[in-house]
Protein backbone atom coordinates (compact mmCIF):
# COMPACT_ATOMS: atom_id res chain seq x y z
CA UNK A 1 0.00 0.00 0.00
CA UNK A 2 1.06 3.53 -0.90
CA UNK A 3 1.81 6.14 2.29
CA UNK A 4 -0.62 9.08 1.84
CA UNK A 5 1.97 11.10 3.33
CA UNK A 6 5.75 11.45 5.05
CA UNK A 7 6.26 12.68 8.40
CA UNK A 8 9.90 13.93 9.32
CA UNK A 9 10.21 14.36 13.50
CA UNK A 10 13.74 15.92 14.08
CA UNK A 11 15.26 16.29 17.42
CA UNK A 12 18.03 19.40 17.03
CA UNK A 13 21.10 19.70 19.88
CA UNK A 14 23.70 22.36 19.76
CA UNK A 15 21.94 24.84 17.49
CA UNK A 16 22.57 28.70 17.58
CA UNK A 17 21.00 30.17 20.92
CA UNK A 18 20.28 33.32 18.80
CA UNK A 19 18.83 32.24 15.44
CA UNK A 20 16.33 29.79 17.98
CA UNK A 21 15.01 32.71 19.80
CA UNK A 22 14.61 35.35 16.64
CA UNK A 23 11.15 34.59 15.81
CA UNK A 24 11.85 36.68 12.26
CA UNK A 25 14.71 34.14 11.20
CA UNK A 26 12.53 30.84 11.68
CA UNK A 27 9.65 32.62 10.25
CA UNK A 28 11.93 33.02 7.20
CA UNK A 29 13.30 30.11 7.17
CA UNK A 30 10.70 28.14 7.46
CA UNK A 31 8.79 29.58 4.57
CA UNK A 32 12.47 29.10 2.78
CA UNK A 33 12.24 25.31 4.00
CA UNK A 34 8.39 24.69 2.75
CA UNK A 35 9.62 26.66 -0.79
CA UNK A 36 12.61 24.55 -1.76
CA UNK A 37 10.73 21.36 -0.60
CA UNK A 38 8.45 22.41 -3.63
CA UNK A 39 5.81 23.18 -1.47
CA UNK A 40 2.70 25.75 -1.98
CA UNK A 41 2.61 27.80 1.11
CA UNK A 42 -0.86 28.68 2.56
CA UNK A 43 -0.21 30.37 6.46
CA UNK A 44 2.02 31.59 8.57
CA UNK A 45 1.75 31.69 12.23
CA UNK A 46 4.61 31.84 14.66
CA UNK A 47 4.76 33.43 18.64
CA UNK A 48 7.65 34.96 20.49
CA UNK A 49 8.48 33.07 24.58
CA UNK A 50 9.17 35.51 27.04
CA UNK A 51 12.07 35.38 28.67
CA UNK A 52 12.86 33.07 25.19
CA UNK A 53 11.45 30.25 22.61
CA UNK A 54 9.73 30.70 19.93
CA UNK A 55 6.81 28.26 18.43
CA UNK A 56 5.21 28.53 15.19
CA UNK A 57 3.70 26.78 12.13
CA UNK A 58 3.84 27.12 8.40
CA UNK A 59 0.26 25.16 6.61
CA UNK A 60 0.78 24.52 3.00
CA UNK A 61 -1.27 22.57 0.83
CA UNK A 62 0.63 19.63 1.21
CA UNK A 63 0.32 19.45 5.17
CA UNK A 64 2.56 21.54 7.56
CA UNK A 65 6.31 22.69 9.16
CA UNK A 66 6.42 23.46 12.78
CA UNK A 67 8.95 24.20 15.29
CA UNK A 68 9.29 24.23 18.87
CA UNK A 69 12.86 26.11 19.79
CA UNK A 70 14.54 25.97 23.02
CA UNK A 71 17.12 28.70 23.05
CA UNK A 72 18.77 28.00 26.48
CA UNK A 73 19.39 24.47 25.94
CA UNK A 74 20.09 24.40 22.16
CA UNK A 75 17.35 22.83 21.48
CA UNK A 76 14.87 22.66 18.48
CA UNK A 77 11.92 19.77 17.61
CA UNK A 78 10.69 20.19 14.11
CA UNK A 79 7.91 18.35 12.28
CA UNK A 80 7.84 17.98 7.75
CA UNK A 81 4.57 16.35 7.29
CA UNK A 82 4.12 16.13 3.11
CA UNK A 83 1.30 14.67 1.40
CA UNK A 84 1.89 13.90 -2.28
CA UNK A 85 5.67 13.52 -3.72
CA UNK A 86 7.21 16.34 -2.07
CA UNK A 87 10.51 14.57 -0.07
CA UNK A 88 10.23 16.73 3.26
CA UNK A 89 13.44 15.71 4.03
CA UNK A 90 14.32 18.75 2.00
CA UNK A 91 13.25 21.19 4.40
CA UNK A 92 13.73 19.33 7.45
CA UNK A 93 18.00 19.28 6.14
CA UNK A 94 17.93 22.62 5.27
CA UNK A 95 16.09 23.77 8.78
CA UNK A 96 18.87 22.03 10.75
CA UNK A 97 21.56 23.25 8.70
CA UNK A 98 20.68 27.04 9.07
CA UNK A 99 20.14 26.64 12.78
CA UNK A 100 23.48 24.84 12.85
CA UNK A 101 22.37 21.74 14.47
CA UNK A 102 25.32 19.86 15.79
CA UNK A 103 23.21 16.99 16.77
CA UNK A 104 20.40 15.71 15.18
CA UNK A 105 18.04 12.59 15.24
CA UNK A 106 15.37 12.30 12.58
CA UNK A 107 12.73 9.62 12.16
CA UNK A 108 10.42 9.20 9.16
CA UNK A 109 7.06 7.63 9.28
CA UNK A 110 4.33 7.03 6.76
CA UNK A 111 1.42 8.40 7.36
CA UNK A 112 -2.05 6.82 6.34
CA UNK A 113 -0.44 3.17 6.07
CA UNK A 114 -2.72 1.85 9.08
CA UNK A 115 -0.31 1.24 12.63
CA UNK A 116 3.01 3.52 12.20
CA UNK A 117 5.66 1.94 12.13
CA UNK A 118 9.24 3.71 12.13
CA UNK A 119 11.18 3.67 8.57
CA UNK A 120 14.23 5.63 9.34
CA UNK A 121 15.98 6.84 12.55
CA UNK A 122 19.15 8.75 11.50
CA UNK A 123 21.67 10.60 14.01
CA UNK A 124 23.92 13.12 12.23
CA UNK A 125 26.82 14.33 14.27
CA UNK A 126 28.78 18.01 13.39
Amino acid sequence: METMGRHVISELWGCDFNKLNNMEFIERLFVEAALKSGAEVREVAFHKFAPQGVSGVVIISESHLTIHSFPEHGYASIDVYTCGNLDPTIAADYIAENLNATTRETMELPRGMGPVGVQRTTVHQA
